[in-house]
C-alpha cells in the first residue's frame, strides 16, 4: 500500500494486507497521536488495509 505520511512529509510502500494499528506499530508511531485516512475517511484501529489502499498519516494536534 502507497502510505503518505506528513512529518517529515514522505511517501512509502508497505506490504498488506494488516490492521491500522500494526501498520502504526511498525512505523514506531503512537496511535494516539495519529489519524490514518484511507480515501476520504478516517480508518479506525482495527480496520484491515490492503495493498490496493492510499492512506495518509497526519500527528493529532491540539492546542489550548
Amino acid at each position: 500500500m502507497q502510505v503518505q505520511l506528513n512529518h517529515p512529509v514522505r511517501s512509502i510502500e508497505v506490504k498488506g494486507p494488516k490492521r491500522v494499528k500494526d501498520l502504526l506499530r511498525e512505523l514506531n508511531l503512537v496511535a494516539e497521536a495519529h489519524l490514518v485516512i484511507r480515501g476520504d475517511e478516517l480508518a479506525t484501529e482495527d480496520e484491515m488495509l490492503s495493498d490496493q489502499d492510499q492512506v495518509e498519516i497526519r500527528p493529532v494536534i491540539s492546542g489550548g
